[in-house]
């Protein structure tokens, strides 16, 4: 019978050959793609937005499939990395509320305290679950 770690590093493999994938689907959208334009006859291709709305919508397919495939034994010690990230997330959106706005658009502090405000609410909430997750563990009295 596979541990937890076992099913975690399973997990983690699925998650980087999928990874794989997308990056190569990528790069041959990359390259089809100028060439599909200029066949349609846009002599311009296709715009950048393209491809990065492309890369987003893999993105969340990969996400959607490696979140779902993870058992829930694995579910606490997932958390604490989405607290980590999270926490990560925190940091570049404090640098984002303190940027001049000489040198920024005057947008960039409103969505850099969305992000700060969004990413908190993310780590607490995960620490909410976190230890109700970890109280159905414990012996009751």
């Amino acid at each position: 019978m596979a541990g937890p770690l076992d099913q975690l590093t399973e997990a983690a493999n699925a998650a980087a050959d999928a990874s794989e994938r997308v990056a190569e689907l990528a790069q041959e959208l990359a390259v089809a793609a100028p060439e599909l334009g200029s066949a349609m006859g846009h002599g311009a291709g296709v715009s950048p937005f393209l491809y990065l709305f492309a890369a987003f919508v893999l993105a969340c397919f990969v996400g959607y499939y490696v979140v779902w495939s993870v058992t829930p034994a694995l579910h606490t010690p997932l958390m604490s990395v989405t607290n980590a990230v999270s926490s990560v997330i925190v940091v570049g959106a404090l640098i984002a509320v303190g940027v001049d706005t000489d040198l920024a658009s005057g947008w960039t502090p409103l969505f850099g305290f969305i992000a700060t405000v969004l990413a908190s609410v993310n780590i607490f909430g995960a620490f909410m679950v976190t230890e109700r997750m970890l109280a159905m563990y414990k012996k009751k009295d």
